[in-house]
């Protein structure tokens, strides 16, 4: 699928009591039509890591780690696709949703420590529905083997020392702290942290693009559209494109799952296939991050609101400054250059595609927080892989050549994780 485009953080509520009754409606009345198990479970994972207080970047690991239990509980039962990182075979009576639900709840509640309460009590709601007895027993045991397996094999993989100091001088072109808040480079070094399906976090690490040239046409024409379409007052910026922008702003994680789950219920995909396409698509974003994050931090582009803000020292004639300059939305602590947010958006409908076996998959999805209640609706993945892109620029924290070598990386990312990870296992 080529699509060819031409964090802040948000704080959650953190009263208990809202995220026990947010948890469990999860199990009372499904998010959308035809929900099972995986589904909950990854309805669950979003749910509290929404709240738990880590950004994108950090849920994107916990999420593809709970996805990766979850698909070796149920292969451990039957083997249907590759293990990942648990191989043992069990009892063949043991309880899918046993197993799938022990999993998840075993690695969300070591990785959001925070939300123990509401985990714990998703855990005990999905476990009603299964009757007692040695199925649901040997399922809860292979789901926790499995989620002890995932959490292992992660236990070292550079996540905890990814905070380093960015020590990058400021200069032209180069990556500085962005109003309002002026806060420090997000995980310099999060490009290290080991990848759950590239074989490498440089794998697809992009040439350095003509629009680094800040006397360039091409750096000139950027900074041009993104001056005139992402300021907070532009005038050219339609109330539909600013909704585009504010529809997108979720983090990616959370909207791509969203979009993920809706799509599971409407091809009624079983337990294994759901399991395998949420492990997919969670591989395939955790490793988005980690490739952005390696141009990123070896490139250090500055933003948007830095480059027009300080246009006078550029040494481009045709870039004529703005110090009152600000963008449509506040613009995320890490570097321009690729945009992750485009990355993950089309590694993930890159999966997605693949998966389906086609890109021309008609859906709506309603985003989250912070511009919660916004719905739209795609008639392909590609579709919305571009409008995703496409809305870093109108919101004014992109540069035009950063979402579309991010997508390009994120296109590449995808195809690699759905051709090598979790394949179908053959049978004779």
């Amino acid at each position: 699928m080529r699509i060819g485009i031409p964090p802040f953080k948000f704080r959650w509520p953190r009263n208990s009591m809202s995220i026990l009754l947010a948890v469990l409606v999860v199990f009372s009345s499904s998010e959308v039509l035809n929900a099972d198990i995986v589904t909950d479970w990854n309805n669950v994972a979003t749910t509290v890591g929404a709240i738990a207080g880590q950004g994108g970047v950090q849920q994107s690991r916990v999420y593809a780690m709970t996805q990766a239990a979850i698909h070796d509980a149920l292969n451990a039962i039957d083997r249907r696709y590759e293990p990942y990182a648990y191989a043992a075979t069990a009892p063949s009576n043991a309880s899918p949703e046993a197993a799938v639900s022990a999993a998840a709840h075993t690695v969300l509640r070591t990785l959001f420590p925070s939300q123990v309460a509401a985990i714990d009590a998703a855990y005990q709601a999905a476990l009603a529905s299964i009757p007692a007895g040695s199925a649901k027993d040997l399922g809860i045991a292979v789901g926790q083997s499995a989620a002890a397996a995932i959490l292992l094999f992660r236990s070292n993989d550079g996540s905890a020392s990814a905070n380093i100091p960015y020590t990058q001088p400021p200069g032209p072109g180069v990556w500085e702290p962005t109003p309002p808040a002026f806060l420090p480079a997000a995980f310099p070094g999060w490009g290290n942290v080991m990848t759950f399906g590239l074989n490498h976090g440089r794998q697809f690490l992009p040439d350095p693009p003509e629009f680094f040239d800040l006397s360039g046409e091409a750096y000139t024409r950027d900074y041009q559209e993104v001056k005139d379409i992402g300021s907070v007052n532009s005038i050219k910026r339609t109330p539909e494109q600013s909704e585009i922008a504010q529809f997108w702003y979720e983090g990616s994680p959370l909207g791509w799952n969203r979009i993920a789950r809706v799509v599971a219920g409407q091809k009624r995909f079983n337990l294994w296939e759901n399991a395998r396409l949420f492990a997919l698509v969670n591989f395939a974003m955790a490793d988005g991050f980690i490739a952005g994050w390696n141009a990123k931090y070896l490139y250090n582009f500055w933003r948007p609101v830095t480059a027009i803000q300080k246009g006078d020292t550029d040494n481009n004639p045709s870039t004529e400054p703005d110090a009152g300059w600000l963008p449509f939305l506040i613009t995320p602590m890490i570097p321009d250059y690729t945009s992750t947010h485009s990355v993950l958006g089309a590694a993930a409908a890159e999966v997605l595609a693949l998966f389906c076996g086609t890109d021309f998959v008609s859906f709506q999805t309603t985003s989250g927080a912070p511009f919660a209640g916004i719905t739209r609706s795609f008639t392909s993945f590609s579709q919305a892989a571009l409008e995703n892109g496409n809305s870093r620029v109108l919101a004014g924290i992109h540069f035009r050549s950063a979402v579309t070598d991010g997508v390009r990386q994120g296109e590449k990312v995808g195809k690699f994780i759905f051709d090598h990870s979790l394949k179908p296992v053959k049978t004779h």
